[in-house]
C-alpha cells in the first residue's frame, strides 16, 4: 500500500503561528505607543530648559529685563514676537514651535521685566518653569492646580502671574 506523505505545516499550525505573531505584535505596539509619550514629554521639557537658558541671555541684551514693553500675558505663546521681550527672541521662539509640534497644544507664559514663567502641556500634566529657576510638573494645562503650583490655569496665564509656585 502506498502512502502519501506530504511534508510542510498543516493549516491549523500555520493558524497558531499567525495568532501568536498577532498577539505579540500589540504588546509591542502598545509599547512603542508609550515610549512616544515619554518622548513626546521629553522633548517638551528640553524645550522648556533652552527656554530658560536663552532667557537669561536675553536678560543682560535687554539691559537686566524680560521685557520693557509692559507685561505679557498669553495662552498662544509660540505667536508672539512681542519687541524688547523675551519673544523676540528667535531660539526661544523656535523652543516654542517645537514644544508645541511634540504635544500639539500651545504654551502659557506670563512676562514682565523682572519675571517669567513658561507652562507647556505634556501628554498627561503640564511642565513649569520660571525666572526663579523652577523647573516642574503641574496638572493639566486648563484645571486648577493644587499641589506644586497655585492660581488658576495654568499659574500665569489669566493673572499675570510670573512664577511656578
Amino acid at each position: 500500500m502506498y502512502k502519501n506523505r506530504s511534508r510542510g505545516f498543516t493549516l491549523i499550525e500555520l493558524l497558531v503561528v499567525i495568532a501568536i505573531i498577532g498577539i505579540l505584535s500589540a504588546v509591542v505596539l502598545a509599547s512603542l505607543n508609550t515610549a512616544r509619550s515619554r518622548g513626546n514629554d521629553a522633548a517638551v521639557k528640553a524645550n522648556l530648559s533652552t527656554i530658560r537658558t536663552q532667557a537669561e541671555i536675553r536678560y543682560g541684551l535687554l539691559g537686566n529685563s524680560y521685557n520693557t514693553g509692559g507685561t505679557i500675558s498669553s495662552s498662544v505663546c509660540s505667536t508672539l514676537t512681542t519687541a524688547n521681550s523675551l519673544m523676540a527672541d528667535v531660539t526661544i521662539q523656535n523652543a516654542l514651535k517645537a514644544s508645541k509640534n511634540a504635544i500639539g497644544s500651545d504654551s502659557d507664559c506670563g512676562i514682565t521685566g523682572s519675571a517669567y514663567s513658561f507652562a507647556a502641556p505634556l501628554t498627561t500634566g503640564a511642565w513649569c518653569i520660571d525666572s526663579s529657576g523652577i523647573a516642574r510638573g503641574a496638572n493639566n494645562v486648563g484645571t486648577a492646580y493644587s499641589g506644586v503650583l497655585s492660581g488658576a490655569a495654568p499659574a500665569h496665564s489669566s493673572s499675570g502671574q510670573t512664577t511656578c509656585n
